[in-house]
């Protein structure tokens, strides 16, 4: 196997791991957003326009996470990024 000066080896890891982040985050957003649509459209369909969408639709959000076991998948999918070169 070649060895790598780390000037080189340092900049590729970053890049590669910010690309994984900017995945991973993209992913959890996309939820999230379809239920504070959904949630801004039920409350505004029944005239509560005073009423913040945020505080009726953090529950739901922060349930869909733990159902989804979100923790264990998010570390899962960080941790498989690695690889153990040799």
């Amino acid at each position: 196997m070649k060895k790598y000066p780390f000037r080189v080896v340092l900049p590729a890891f970053m890049t590669s791991e910010l690309k994984t982040a900017f995945q991973i985050g993209f992913l959890i957003f996309l939820p999230f957003l379809v239920i504070d649509m959904v949630i801004s459209s039920i409350l505004m369909s029944l005239g509560m326009m005073m009423l913040s969408p945020m505080l009726i639709s953090l529950p739901f959000k922060l349930l869909l996470f733990v159902l989804v076991d979100g923790w264990a998948m998010t570390v899962g999918s960080l941790v498989s990024t690695f690889s153990v070169g040799g």
